[in-house]
C-alpha cells in the first residue's frame, strides 16, 4: 500500500495471532482479559458481549449467550493463553482458536508484537 502503512505475509505479522475464545458471562470475560494483558500474554483483548452460540454438546443441541474474546498476541504465547483460559473460564472445554495474522497496520502490529512479553 502507499506509504508502507500495511505489512504483508512476509513481514513480522507471521508471528502474530488473533485468538478467539468465549466465556459464559462478562465478569469471567473481564477476568480472563485482565489476566492475559497483565501477564503480557496479549497486547489487547476485545470483550464482545451478546454473542449467541448454538452447538452440539454431549449429544444435544445447546444454545447459550456468551461473551466473545478477541485476543491479539504472538504465537509464542499460545500455550500460556490456553492455560490461563482453562483456569479462568470455568468451561469444561473452552474455545480457543488461533488465526495467523497475515497483514495489517505496521504500527499496530508492531505494538502487538512489542506488548507481548517473551
Amino acid at each position: 500500500m502507499l506509504g508502507g502503512c500495511l505489512v504483508g505475509e512476509s513481514d513480522m505479522s507471521s508471528d502474530l495471532r488473533l485468538v478467539l475464545s468465549t466465556c459464559g458471562d462478562r465478569a469471567v470475560a473481564d477476568r480472563v482479559a485482565e489476566a492475559l494483558v497483565a501477564g503480557r500474554l496479549a497486547a489487547c483483548v476485545n470483550v464482545v458481549p451478546g454473542i449467541g452460540s448454538t452447538y452440539r454438546w454431549r449429544g444435544k443441541i445447546e444454545r447459550d449467550e456468551e461473551v466473545l474474546l478477541l485476543i491479539k498476541t504472538r504465537a509464542t504465547a499460545l500455550d500460556a493463553i490456553e492455560t490461563t483460559i482453562k483456569a479462568e473460564s470455568g468451561y469444561e472445554l473452552p474455545e480457543l482458536i488461533a488465526v495467523e495474522i497475515t497483514g495489517g497496520s505496521t504500527e499496530y502490529l508492531g505494538w502487538v508484537g512489542e506488548s507481548v512479553g517473551e
